[in-house]
């Protein structure tokens, strides 16, 4: 064989070899990986269920974790279970898993939020949801940006304000999740308040609160931080997983 037929059969397995890198499934490219993901250091249980929107109670029973949800970097977790499970979110009570038992869960609602015209909807007024929870603004200001259930990414709304104002817990609870580990996020705090509902705080300037502590319903927990030239502070609502509407939850005024 000739020495120009063994170079030209060498660079034909070296072009193979990089196209299999490029077009490698994200299966093979750690992190997330379909309906798995693979724990960097860092990473918390409450943070990682956040991030994929699934209750954090639902990722820890899929990979056998129980409370205080302990897991270590190149931890492989599934984060999808039994289908069967999905249909049931619409249910009335459910309990907690090992963590605070529930009460009901939050009925059809019943009453219009009436909110202040400056805050514009894009569909009619969202109507405030029954709960055993005495929801609070978490900061002064008008609300710059609606919730929108077919956004792509970030599913909250956004409270206008001045850099370094108070950013407060909308209710009692403890804190899960504090840092900025979350990518687009900025500065992140999530307080888990009961076992079905979790409130996220971000782009903030500072941090006032270390993950475990418990906060009291208006309790200072960071300072509101800027998204481009915009103070702001932007806030997530999350049932079960799921995010929701803050302003059907949040009394008509701040």
């Amino acid at each position: 064989m000739s020495l120009r037929l063994v170079l030209l059969l060498l660079c034909c397995c070296l072009l193979a070899a990089c196209a299999r890198d490029t077009y490698a499934p994200v299966s093979d490219r750690g992190g997330a990986r379909g309906d798995s993901y693979t724990v960097s250091r860092g990473d918390t249980l409450y943070g990682i269920a956040f991030r994929h929107n699934v209750d954090y109670r639902d990722l820890a029973r899929w990979n056998n974790i129980r409370s205080p949800y302990t897991i270590y970097p190149g931890q492989e977790l599934r984060l999808a279970g039994d289908t069967r499970r999905t249909a049931q979110a619409g249910r009335p009570t459910r309990s907690a898993g090992g963590s605070q038992a529930t009460g009901s869960s939050p009925s059809t609602p019943s009453r219009s939020n009436g909110a202040a015209g400056s805050r514009e909807q894009t569909t009619s007024p969202p109507r405030r949801a029954s709960t055993e929870i005495d929801w609070k603004w978490p900061t002064d200001g008008s609300v710059s940006k609606t919730f929108s259930a077919d956004a792509d990414g970030k599913q909250g709304i956004n409270i206008g304000g001045s850099a370094g104002q108070a950013v407060r817990a909308a209710a009692p609870g403890r804190v899960v999740y504090s840092g900025s580990g979350l990518v687009g996020y900025g500065n992140l705090v999530i307080i888990k308040h009961d076992g079905d509902y979790l409130t996220a705080y971000g782009y903030n300037q500072e941090l006032l609160v270390d993950e475990g502590a418990e906060v009291s319903v208006g309790q200072e927990i960071a300072r509101m931080g800027r998204n481009g030239a915009e103070s702001m502070l932007h806030f997530e609502l999350r049932r079960e997983g799921k995010p929701v509407d803050p302003l059907g939850y949040l009394p008509a005024e701040p």
